[in-house]
């Protein structure tokens, strides 16, 4: 058990959340892009999230070509590379609201499709894009911070799932203009450490990566 450090102001100790997700089905399925923009605009935000951000969570080593699934889906299935690329590249970073995402996602396919003057593409049959979107329940995994070194001895031994949560899931879900860490770090009275992890960008690394940084930021702060 670490001993608690008296450094910085109290503050609320951090608890360590991790997620289960239940994925199912919309029922809502688009051949074209037509459909596409259709869902989309009615869709939930939980399915919008989904498909923008659980590439993230399962690929851990082999990045994929695109984290994007409707990006993917443009690309494999209707062979719109170009606007393939414009998705892909939304910065993820610089959101702050899955409304804001869903509308960074639909503003592309408007412009490509006001653009193009030949007859709409629909995908082969079998390859529709199928709308999913995931149930959440959320519960703490059991690791509590009471202070800043406590914090990194816990953060090492935490699953990528919780980091996800804490830097994915409340970030856009609950629309926090930082990740839950830094913004704990901020109220310890560690504004220094608070914008390290800031600064950090969980879109272009792995999340083993992310912990991994995390953690060697908090090796270089002296106690």
């Amino acid at each position: 058990m670490a001993s608690h450090h008296e450094i910085g102001p109290r503050v609320e100790p951090f608890v360590f959340y991790t997620e289960r997700r239940l994925v199912v089905l919309t029922g809502c399925r688009a051949r074209n892009l037509s459909e596409l923009l259709d869902h989309l605009r009615r869709v939930s935000g939980s399915s919008v999230f989904y498909h923008t951000h659980y590439l993230y969570l399962i690929h851990h080593f082999e990045k994929p070509r695109f984290y994007n699934e409707f990006a993917e889906w443009v690309s494999e299935a209707l062979q719109e590379e170009r606007l393939a690329e414009q998705l892909a590249s939304i910065d993820l970073l610089s959101i702050t609201s899955v409304r804001q995402l869903r509308d960074a996602l639909i503003a592309p396919i408007e412009t490509h499709m006001g653009a193009v003057t030949r007859a709409e593409r629909d995908c082969p049959e079998g390859d529709e894009f199928h709308f999913c979107e995931a149930k959440s329940f959320i519960m703490p995994t059991g690791l509590v911070a009471h202070d800043v070194p406590e914090f990194f001895e816990q953060v090492a031994c935490v699953t990528n799932s919780c980091l996800h949560f804490h830097f994915f899931e409340a970030r856009l879900r609950l629309e926090r203009a930082t990740n839950d860490f830094s913004q704990w770090m901020q109220a310890a009275g560690e504004p220094r450490l608070a914008r390290a992890i800031d600064r950090l960008h969980p879109y272009a690394m792995t999340l083993d990566e992310l912990k991994d940084k995390i953690v060697r930021i908090g090796r270089r702060r002296r106690w």
